[in-house]
């Protein structure tokens, strides 16, 4: 595991927690793979709640379980091979692993968004980015394609992409991949979803625009109030953005907590392990 940034002890920046009840809540989920070689147990008991206007990060080794348990939130596991095999996923006191297809697909996008890592998979290079953006809105909220035009436009402006009315018009293709990670961004949070899930967002991305696009998460966060679940590796990105920290290992979570106490006074070994791993930077 590597960060290119020094482990920080200022407190984190997800402004607007309430001490209301958990907006999202899992659950004792229980996820398997099973496979022609046999049966993979990715995801074992997990259990982790999100407040409004929290940002919590689950962070560990690839192949701890992290990201499976974020695409459990809105079965976004392959099925097959994925199980659900047990726990419950709570939202606005539903389950979500039990919801019929119709309605999580109107959840999807409106209630809980996600961005994924590598933006140039997720967006579909036929297509003109600012119509991938508009059509959230005319899917979940029936605009026309006019008003639906002008509202992209300004999510796009929103996440600080230049000159949005010529870039609605492109092609992922001719974006750099800070603008296409804005532009998964901006189709995410166009209709103000209650929760965002982002999934190694910054991993594809150079130290510079990494900065900006944690920063622009932060600062749209703080606007619209939304919870966040940030699935990272990067301890760096932990300490400066999230609010408490779950680390996963082999499916499990073995500690949560506050990210300053987990960090100065980690009580399992793999998260000192984790710690110990993080280069450090030191000034003379």
């Amino acid at each position: 595991m590597t960060t290119d940034r020094p482990m920080t002890t200022d407190t984190p920046a997800a402004a607007g927690r309430t001490s209301a009840g958990p907006v999202l809540e899992i659950d004792g989920l229980t996820v398997d793979f099973r496979l022609d070689t046999g049966t993979v147990h990715a995801v074992r008991d997990v259990s982790l709640s999100l407040a409004q206007g929290e940002t919590l990060a689950v962070v560990g080794e690839s192949g701890s379980g992290k990201t499976a348990t974020a695409l459990s939130v809105l079965r976004l596991n392959p099925q097959p091979p994925a199980v659900y095999t047990g726990g419950r996923i709570l939202f606005g006191g539903r389950d979500l692993l039990r919801v019929p297809d119709r309605d999580l697909g109107r959840i999807r996008g409106q209630d809980i968004a996600m961005v994924f890592q590598d933006p140039m998979t997720s967006l579909d290079p036929l297509r003109r980015v600012g119509v991938q953006v508009a059509e959230v809105l005319r899917h979940h909220q029936g605009l026309s394609r006019t008003d639906a035009h002008a509202a992209a436009v300004e999510a796009l402006d929103e996440v600080g992409i230049p000159d949005p009315e010529r870039r609605f018009r492109q092609y992922p293709h001719e974006l750099s991949g800070g603008l296409r990670q804005r532009v998964m961004i901006a189709g995410a949070l166009v209709g103000r979803p209650r929760v965002l899930i982002a999934d190694e967002p910054t991993t594809a991305l150079d130290v510079t625009v990494q900065r900006q696009i944690l920063d622009l998460l932060v600062s749209l966060q703080q606007r619209h109030g939304m919870a966040v679940l940030l699935i990272t590796h990067d301890l760096g990105v932990v300490a400066e953005t999230a609010d408490r920290v779950a680390v996963m290992h082999h499916g499990r979570v073995v500690e949560t907590g506050d990210v300053l106490d987990v960090f100065h006074r980690p009580a399992d070994d793999y998260t000192r392990q984790l710690l110990a791993a993080t280069p450090r930077l030191e000034l003379a």
